[in-house]
């Protein structure tokens, strides 16, 4: 996925943080009663690489160059290491290249500002808001370096700024206004247009009951100045409160006419947040288009938090929460990245203001746009990874410089043969989870009808957690985070004592499927009263969040579709074979006789990373227009002896009811996998259950994968273990273009200045993805078998 480190949003994610163990579970342990929906997991044996161990249970075992040689480093051993910036739909990287807010914009709403501080006196200044820092971390913050405008504004309840209103008491000043508002009419309209205008709200005033359209409109003549035009909206919206209503002509000029009845008399301040929101499109409307459309589209860096993190600061501010906000994907959190986020009826300052108390993170490039960001609205992502600690295969005996020599040929050929065949493109490790009980697991039980199985499932718990809890561990070297002690402890006591309440004291809020199950199964029924939900195992599923419940069998999808992509590479290899699966819309251009499909379109929506999520007709989530859905049809031998086709044209299904499987060895062996133990005995052509969440109609997925451009790299020899070799944006934004890293700088030391000795090696590798590839199967073509050395925090998770 593009970013591809990232799931679909969940409870906050932990680093693994063990030994080199993996924790198996075995289905056979599970408990017949509802106490004993939580086992604990015995540890793999030592020796074994966890990361390879991980990889072949899912599916992950091909290479496309298998032959290279490979090498190892540490992966985000710092999270500047692992810099992401979005590539958007036009094909261009995203980069955060300033945080102001362009003047011309600045200067349409000053009366904005300036007109809102009566209403807002008294208003809590913003310096006293919740700084968002890292408390998990601890690490020092950055301070964005541009200034930051403070700015006021008369905002929703539902987020929404009204541009032009401003909270006033409700005024009958007389059939008069000042002198000095009547010197900005005119300076806008002209004397005449002003008296006229003048004339029209004494009429209102003294006949309120009036419609409408019993007051004779006022037209001014065509205003051709965009900024002037905005000022006059503003202006009558400020002096003539609840009482004028303009709009922009097909001429330039500016009709304006009574407000309804029920508007004059300021039923807005009294009305819910309906009326509010009502008025305020109302009302609202053209000063949106003036300055280019209701959605604010932004760019956000940040540093070592969560997509969601900011996000949901930033919803707490406006007060619309993060439904608020739109955006193409999450980002990972240990990394720097840059993506786009919109978010509807906001005002660049105000949005800019927020940077201020947003630390490690910072928003800017501002523009409006009539279109808001879905999921899955980009092209892929751009990747800036710095491996540390690099060794190469038969290094030994060599010194520094020839290290480094040895070095550079192994990347060369290794990224050279990478650009020109690509890899495979699999469901990278983070699809499946990290713990005890896999995603996949869970979900094949869910396919399995074996509920109980997927609850006992999800309240595993790992041995050396509880141990760590008990203080029992006879490991000192294993470390365990508080909230996995907690963890383990509190489904300890549910499965031994079946106490809800005191496991769920004890339970962290951040485990939420795991909350909500126990707080489901030891609740009690409001109808009947009776405590006699201890076995409603699908309803306790159903309280997690409808986006986790459908990462477990979509989990399971993935599992079976890299085991098939093993077997399809093991097999051809690269040759297109009679029975290969093409998406029918890209090459119709191919087909000898083009049919259109009469088949029923399966509703479909996108995840995070940009993937198809298929479901069937009916649920909750039909939303999408049907050309989301794609088609895949065979190709006949003379069809794939042809050289029309490529191996970077094949496709292959992801199980479900709505899908067609390769007519050759391939789509057989979809059924004996399937069939499996580890397939979970079921029937790739019966993949409909009674439980409509989890039938699920399929989708295809690109067999091989490219990537979108040239890829770059350098070799780097350093000393320093916090040696920095690339800028971040936010570091390229505060010092400047001509600024250098570290690792430059290092390099311009003087003739007989002292320098550290260079006895490391980092590559940095720079290459693009298209959405739904995984950078760390990427990189596990490039390095081969346990290349990637993922960093260790100091605590492991104990799940």
């Amino acid at each position: 996925m593009p970013n591809s480190l990232d799931d679909a949003a969940r409870p906050t994610k932990r680093a693994r943080l063990d030994d080199d163990s993996v924790p198996t579970f075995s289905a056979s342990n599970s408990a017949p009663t509802v106490a004993a929906a939580a086992q604990p997991i015995p540890s793999a044996p030592a020796g074994i690489d966890a990361e390879l161990e991980r990889e072949v249970r899912a599916g992950i075992t091909e290479y496309v160059c298998p032959d290279n040689l490979g090498f190892t480093g540490v992966l985000k051993q710092r999270y500047t290491d692992f810099l992401v910036n979005e590539i958007g739909l036009d094909g261009q990287v995203l980069h955060l290249r300033s945080t102001e807010v362009e003047a011309k914009k600045s200067a349409k709403t000053t009366d904005i500002k300036e007109e809102a501080k009566p209403a807002e006196a008294g208003a809590k200044d913003e310096k006293t808001d919740t700084d968002m820092k890292d408390a998990e971390t601890g690490e020092a913050t950055l301070p964005v370096p541009a200034a930051v405008l403070t700015e006021t504004k008369n905002t929703e309840a539902n987020g929404e700024q009204i541009l032009g209103q401003v909270k006033t008491t409700d005024q009958e000043a007389g059939e008069t206004i000042t002198d000095e508002d009547r010197e900005t009419l005119e300076s806008i309209f002209g004397r005449q247009t002003t008296d006229d205008i003048i004339k029209l709200v004494q009429q209102v005033r003294k006949r309120e009951s009036k419609k409408a359209k019993d007051f004779k409109p006022v037209t001014s003549p065509p205003i051709t100045d965009k900024d002037m035009r905005t000022k006059a909206h503003q202006s009558l919206r400020r002096i003539f409160p609840n009482l004028l209503e303009s709009a922009m002509e097909n001429d330039q000029s500016i009709r304006i006419k009574a407000t309804p009845p029920a508007e004059r008399k300021n039923k807005r301040a009294k009305g819910g947040n309906r009326d509010r929101e009502d008025q305020g499109r109302r009302r609202g409307g053209l000063d949106w288009e003036e300055l280019g459309g209701e959605y604010l589209h932004f760019n956000l860096y940040k540093e070592n938090k969560d997509t969601m993190e900011v996000v949901g600061f930033l919803g707490s501010k406006l007060n619309c929460g993060a439904k608020g906000f739109g955006f193409a994907g999450t980002k990972d959190r240990r990394a720097c990245t840059v993506q786009r986020l919109c978010v509807k009826r906001q005002t660049a300052q105000r949005i800019q203001s927020f940077n201020k108390v947003l630390f490690n993170a910072a928003v800017g490039d501002f523009q409006h746009s009539h279109h808001d960001i879905k999921l899955g609205n980009l092209m892929g992502n751009e990747f800036t990874i710095t491996l540390r600690d690099c060794h190469f295969q038969s290094e030994e005996g060599l010194d520094f410089e020839q290290r480094q020599k040895l070095a550079n040929d192994v990347v060369r050929k290794a990224i050279t043969d990478f650009s020109e065949k690509g890899f495979i493109n699999y469901y990278g490790l983070q699809r499946f989870g990290s713990f005890a009980a896999s995603t996949d697991a869970i979900g094949r039980k869910m396919l399995q009808d074996d509920l109980k199985g997927a609850v006992e499932d999800l309240l595993a718990y790992s041995d050396v957690a509880l141990a760590a809890a008990d203080g029992t561990s006879t490991d000192p070297t294993i470390q365990v985070s508080q909230d996995d002690r907690n963890r383990a402890k509190a489904l300890h006591i549910w499965r031994t004592t079946s106490n809800g309440s005191e496991a769920l004291n004890l339970l962290p809020r951040k485990f939420t499927a795991e909350r909500n199950i126990i707080q489901h199964l030891s609740s009690r029924n409001s109808k009947t009263g009776r405590h006699d939900r201890k076995t409603d195992w699908q309803g306790a599923l159903m309280t997690i969040p409808r986006t986790l419940r459908l990462m477990y069998v979509h989990a399971y999808q993935s599992l079976v579709w890299n085991t098939i992509a093993g077997k399809r590479w093991a097999t051809y290899s690269s040759q297109v074979v009679e029975g290969d699966l093409v998406l029918v819309h890209e090459h119709r251009d191919k087909e000898v006789n083009p049919t259109s499909s009469t088949q029923q379109q399966p509703d479909t929506t996108l995840d995070q990373d940009g993937e198809t999520i298929i479901n069937p007709h009916g649920t909750e989530n039909a939303l999408a227009p049907e050309s989301n859905f794609e088609r895949a049809r065979p190709l006949s031998a003379a069809e794939a002896a042809s050289g029309a086709y490529t191996i970077y044209d094949v496709v292959l299904p992801q199980p479900g009811f709505d899908v067609e499987y390769p007519p050759n060895a391939i789509g057989a062996f979809y059924k004996t996998f399937m069939a499996s133990e580890q397939g979970g005995g079921l029937d790739p052509h019966n993949m409909r259950r009674s439980w409509r969440e989890v039938s699920l109609s399929g989708g295809y997925r690109k067999f091989l994968a490219r990537p979108l451009r040239e890829v770059g790299y350098e070799v780097h020899g350093y000393a320093r273990v916090d040696e920095q070799f690339v800028r971040t944006d936010l570091e390229a934004l505060r010092d400047g273009a001509g600024a250098k890293t570290k690792a430059e700088a290092e390099a311009g030391v003087e003739d007989g200045e002292e320098k550290e000795e260079k006895d490391k090696i980092a590559v940095v590798i720079k290459l693009q993805l298209g959405s739904s590839q995984y950078a760390t199967m990427a990189l596990r073509e490039l390095m081969k078998a346990g290349g990637v050395k993922a960093f260790k925090p100091e605590f492991m998770g104990g799940r």
